[in-house]
């Protein structure tokens, strides 16, 4: 299935699936590229074990052995299975959650480690397992442990010091600081972001410049989040430590390099040409700036160089960005406040739009909202094109006095949206509109398979509606799990049976969710044996024994 399709898919009931069909599609996720949400992993892990799919998992992806039942893990096979799972993607786990911390605990007792002094082999055995372990664990265990950090999706601050001060101690695969060349500094890869300036400044100032030269040189053929990276690293090796600093030049109020022109831009690097801001301000001049502000965002340029152009373009506009402009602002845009947002002529979806394009970089909650505000203040329409775009984080960054402008028919074109940040109150809104928008299909399957991303917002009611519609609904836990708590509550034993139905089982193994254990609290323990039958425990003590 192409990764469109795969995107946002419920889990569908084992009942509905043959053993060999699940077997067949787990084995060729690892041919695909599509990438899989935490609750599908979960999903097909759930799959396996209610078909007893899960004793050989040497062909199953790494990323989906992170969401197996760890208590079913066999000890003769535990080595196996915990270094498999240590290759898959642990940002796919909440930190700190039961899942991810039982995954490390479990490897630790089926490698027999007692402290947290790791040799070279458990390092390996490992992988990505260490990145939860305590800063102490990389200053005591072998060097090796460096290869397993750059697995890290991030590092607490403790365990960057902890690097840090490991790494200057000289003694790792890396050498001293002092020492490391072009090909060092590459070779750390991902842990140059981890790199304090007490590191970076023992760095040689030929090997600085150097590194700054090969990241933009490459700056153009990369990804969004690749280019996060580099210009992560480019604002670290451009940071100020000093008068010896490669980067810090003595100020003057004259370019002194080649005034910058059309052709310059086009084909030279300006961080590496102009080094300082002040020189980039000083041979930058407007009508340059105007004539090829595009192509000037092309290039790697740190926040202070972005700053210089975002003034000059002040001047150039002293009554404000004419729209066609604000269309190529790009990644200069994040530098605006909401205040200075609130002035723009946001007059078209296009703008809007171009605006929002992720590959420009993160908005603050604040700047989206009067983004978007103004927008609508200008007599903009949200569509569901600009929902998609706006994205599920944002569209809960939204003021509830916005969302109410979202028209029911922008809901049925917007996709499935991720509303699990929202508040409560803004997730009701969604779901009344999602509700408005699809209440032709109302009573028949497609409805739910239209509203389920948002029944986060549905009242009891709805939710009891639902459940004795007489239609299959088989909702999967996790759905179950995102409902509003105090909704859930008033469902009888029997709603719930009706809207888990084939996944009615899941409901034991979540036993432990605080909304259900408040659930449980209320129901009778009676009925919670005899309607559902899954030895769910806690439930009230009938007096009258009826």
């Amino acid at each position: 299935l192409a990764a469109s399709l795969l995107q946002g898919s419920q889990c569908f009931p084992a009942s509905d699936l043959p053993a060999a069909d699940i077997l067949a599609f787990v084995r060729g996720l690892q041919n695909e590229t599509a990438e899989l949400s935490s609750a599908q992993l979960s999903c097909l892990a759930r799959l396996l074990a209610a078909k007893n799919l899960t004793e050989d998992f040497s062909g199953y992806p790494p990323d989906l052995l992170l969401f197996f039942d760890l208590t079913k893990v066999p000890g003769g096979t535990c080595r196996e299975f915990y270094a498999r799972a240590s290759r898959g993607n642990l940002d796919l786990l909440p930190r700190g959650s039961a899942q991810r911390t039982g995954l490390l605990r479990g490897a630790l007792a089926c490698l027999g480690v007692r402290s947290s002094q790791l040799s070279p082999e458990q390092l390996g055995s490992l992988g990505v397992l260490v990145c939860d372990m305590g800063a102490g664990a990389i200053t005591a265990s072998a060097p090796a442990i460096l290869e397993n950090l750059k697995l890290c999706p991030a590092l607490t601050g403790p365990q960057e010091d902890a690097l840090n001060t490991l790494l200057l101690r000289g003694a790792t695969a890396y050498g001293n600081p002092l020492s490391w060349d072009l090909q060092t500094l590459q070779n750390l890869g991902p842990l140059l972001l981890a790199l304090n300036q007490t590191t970076l400044s023992l760095v040689p100032k030929a090997v600085q410049e150097a590194f700054i030269r090969s990241i933009i040189a490459t700056y153009g053929s990369q990804g969004r989040s690749q280019r996060e990276k580099s210009l992560t690293l480019l604002r670290a090796f451009a940071a100020p430590s000093g008068s010896s600093h490669p980067r810090l030049k003595r100020s003057t109020d004259r370019c002194l390099s080649s005034p910058i022109t059309s052709s310059i831009i086009s084909y030279t690097p300006l961080l590496i040409l102009y080094d300082t801001s002040e020189q980039f301000d000083l041979c930058l001049s407007n009508e340059v700036l105007q004539a090829n502000l595009e192509a000037l965002l092309e290039q790697p340029l740190t926040v202070d160089y972005l700053r210089v152009m975002k003034k000059k373009l002040e001047q150039i506009y002293p009554s404000g960005i004419p729209e066609e402009q604000l269309k190529m602002l790009g990644s200069l845009s994040r530098q605006y406040t909401a205040e200075e947002i609130s002035q723009w002529p946001v007059t078209s979806s296009d703008t809007l739009s171009a605006l929002l394009n992720p590959s420009d970089g993160k908005w603050g909650a604040l700047q989206v909202q009067q983004l978007v505000s103004r927008y609508l203040a200008l007599g903009g329409t949200l569509t569901g094109p600009l929902l998609q775009k706006i994205g599920g984080r944002h569209l809960c960054d939204l003021q509830e006095e916005q969302i109410k402008q979202i028209p029911p028919e922008a809901i049925m074109t917007a996709g499935q949206l991720d509303i699990s940040s929202c508040s409560q109150a803004k997730k009701d809104q969604l779901y009344r509109k999602a509700r408005e928008a699809f209440v032709d299909q109302a009573g028949t399957r497609a409805y739910y398979c239209q509203i389920w991303p948002y029944l986060g917002g549905a009242p009891a009611e709805d939710l009891k509606d639902l459940a004795n519609s007489g239609i299959t609904i088989d909702m999967d836990i996790d759905t179950f799990l995102a409902l509003n708590p105090n909704e859930l509550q008033k469902l009888s034993v029997t709603d719930v049976k009706n809207l888990l139905g084939a996944n009615l089982p899941c409901l034991k193994e979540a036993e432990n969710e605080t909304s259900v254990m408040r659930w449980v609290e209320r129901q009778s323990q009676r009925e919670l044996d005899c309607v559902l039958g899954i030895g769910l425990q806690g439930g009230k003590e009938d007096p009258t024994g009826t």
